[in-house]
C-alpha cells in the first residue's frame, strides 16, 4: 500500500499545539523558547529540523555546548558502546573504564604545565555546580571568604554563581573592571585602558582603606560570552595572573563557554600563555550530555572526603560522549580550525560594518563572534540598541539561522556555530545574517519615518 504524505497543514499545527501546550505549562522564567519558538525533532551537524517541516542552520550550537554539532557519529557510537556494553549508567563516584578513559583524555588536552600538578573532581551536571565547587574550593584552602569578580560577567544561575555574575549582592564579591576595548570604563580603549584596569585592580587590592573582603581567589572569563562576546586582551590576563599570583590570590579561569577548541586554542588561557589555579569546564565537555568538572592545582586539595559531593557527577553517558568529543577535536585540529575560519568570519563581518551604522562593533575570538547593534545617531561609542538586535533575531529565524543575543543591554548577536562548520556552512550563515540585518535596519527606518 502506497504511503501518503500528511496534508501540508499538519506539521504546522502540530508545531503550533506543542508550543502551546508549552506556554501553559512551563515556568515563566522559560528564556530561549521566548525568542526561538521552534520546536526541534531531527537534527544533524549545523541543522535542525523542526516540527514544522522548516530547517535552520543553529548557530547557538546548545549556548556552545555542541562543538562537533548535532548527534556527531563519533559521539552517538561512543553513547551506544556503553549502553551495549551492559556497564552501570549510575556510579556515583566509583572509578569506571569510561571515566577513567574520560579523566585521561580531558588532562591530555590540558595545558601541560597545569596537568603535571592537576587534580579533578567531577561536580553536578551543570556549569554552575562547577563554579560553586570552585568558589568553594578556593575558600576552604586559603581560609578567606573574599571573592574577585569583573563587571558583565556570567557564571551560572546559582546563589554564588549569581554573586559573582553582578545577579547577586554580596558584600564578599569586589567587583573590578572588565576591560571592554569598544566601552572602556576609563573612556581609552586598547591596551592603555585594559593597563588603567589591571592598575585599578592592583591598587585597591593593595590599599589598606580599600574595604575588601580579604579575597579567596580571583575568577574571571578569558572571553566574556553572556556578556557580549568581549575577548580579555592577553596582556591584561596576564597581569591578572602576576596580581594574584604576588599576592597568594588563586586564579580561576571559567572556561564553561570557551573551552574544547571554541576560542581557537583548546582552552582560551592558552591564548595568554598563563597558567590557573583553578580551571571551570562544562558545556563541550560532554559531548552535548550534561558534565562539569573543576581542574586545580594539587596545593589546593585540601578538601576532606565528602567535603563536595553530588548524587549524578558520575555520568557514564556524559563522560563517553565527552572523552570523544575531545579526542576528535584534539586528533582533528579543530581548535586551528577555528582560528582560521573565525578570523576569515570577523573579517567579513568587519566588512559588513562598513555598508551598516548601526553595527558598532565586532568582536571575538576563533568561533565565538559578537555583532554589536548600536543606534548611530546618538553618541560615541553610540547606544547599544536592543530592539534591533532583537529584530535581526527574528528576522534570521525567518530566514531558517538561530542566533542568540548577549551583551549588558542584549544588544550583541553572538554566533557559536559547531566546531565542524565547513566554508560553504560559513558563507551561507553569513549571507542569511546579512540579509535579515539588511531587512531589520528597513523596517526601523520605515517606522521611524512614520512615526509622528
Amino acid at each position: 500500500m502506497a504511503v501518503t504524505e500528511p496534508p501540508p497543514a499538519a506539521p504546522t499545527v502540530a508545531h503550533e499545539g506543542i508550543l502551546r501546550r508549552q506556554s501553559l505549562r512551563e515556568s515563566a522564567a522559560r528564556t530561549y523558547a521566548r525568542s526561538l519558538p521552534i520546536v526541534p525533532v531531527r537534527a544533524r551537524g549545523l541543522t535542525i529540523e523542526g516540527a514544522d517541516g522548516r530547517r535552520y542552520l543553529d548557530c547557538l550550537s546548545g549556548a556552545g555546548t555542541l562543538a562537533l554539532g548535532h548527534n556527531h557519529p563519533v559521539v552517538l557510537d561512543a553513547i551506544r558502546k556503553v549502553l551495549d556494553s551492559g556497564a552501570p549508567l549510575h556510579v556515583l563516584d566509583l572509578a569506571t573504564p569510561v571515566k577513567d578513559a574520560f579523566t585521561t583524555e580531558l588532562f591530555a588536552t590540558l595545558p601541560p604545565r597545569f596537568a603535571e600538578n592537576a587534580r579533578v573532581q567531577f561536580c553536578g551536571p551543570a556549569g554552575t555546580d562547577a563554579v560553586e565547587a570552585a568558589l568553594k574550593l578556593v575558600r576552604t584552602a586559603t581560609g578567606r571568604g573574599g571573592l574577585l569578580a569583573f563587571t558583565g560577567a556570567y557564571h551560572g544561575m546559582t546563589a554564588g554563581a549569581l554573586a559573582v555574575s553582578g545577579g547577586a549582592e554580596d558584600v564578599r564579591v569586589t567587583r573590578l573592571p572588565y576591560p571592554y576595548e569598544y566601552r572602556c570604563p576609563f573612556g581609552i580603549g586598547g591596551e592603555r585602558g585594559a593597563e588603567l584596569a589591571a592598575r585599578w585592580t592592583e591598587n585597591l587590592l593593595d590599599d589598606p582603606k580599600g574595604g575588601l573582603a580579604a579575597p579567596a581567589g580571583m575568577i574571571l572569563e578569558p572571553v566574556q560570552g553572556e556578556g557580549g562576546v568581549i575577548p580579555a586582551p592577553d596582556s591584561w590576563l596576564r597581569r591578572m595572573r602576576e596580581i594574584t599570583a604576588d599576592r597568594s590570590i588563586p586564579l580561576i579561569a571559567d572556561e564553561v563557554q570557551t573551552g574544547v577548541g571554541r576560542t581557537g586554542t583548546f582552552w582560551a588561557v592558552e591564548h595568554s600563555g598563563i597558567t590557573p589555579d583553578v580551571m571551570v569546564m562544562s558545556k563541550a565537555i560532554g559531548g552535548s550530555l550534561p558534565l562539569a568538572v573543576i581542574v586545580y592545582h594539587a596545593d589546593l586539595d585540601c578538601w576532606p572526603p565528602g567535603a563536595h559531593a553530588g548524587t549524578f557527577r558520575g555520568n557514564q553517558l556524559a563522560m563517553a560522549a565527552g572523552a570523544a568529543t575531545l579526542a576528535y577535536v584534539r586528533e582533528n585540529h579543530l581548535a586551528d580550525r577555528a582560528a582560521i575560519l573565525g578570523a576569515r568570519m570577523l573579517g567579513q563581518l568587519q566588512g559588513l560594518a562598513a555598508n551598516h551604522s548601526c553595527i558598532g562593533d565586532v568582536r571575538g575570538r576563533g568561533l565565538m563572534i559578537g555583532v554589536e547593534l548600536v543606534a548611530p545617531e546618538a553618541g560615541d561609542p553610540a547606544p547599544p540598541d536592543p530592539a534591533l538586535a532583537r529584530a535581526v533575531q527574528r528576522e534570521c529565524l525567518s530566514r531558517g539561522l538561530i542566533v542568540e543575543l548577549g551583551g549588558r543591554r542584549a544588544s550583541v548577536v553572538r554566533l557559536l556555530p559547531p566546531l565542524t562548520l565547513t566554508d560553504e556552512q560559513a558563507v551561507a550563515v553569513l549571507d542569511r545574517f546579512a540579509d535579515a540585518l539588511a531587512a531589520a535596519e528597513r523596517a526601523a527606518l520605515r517606522r521611524k519615518e512614520t512615526s509622528p
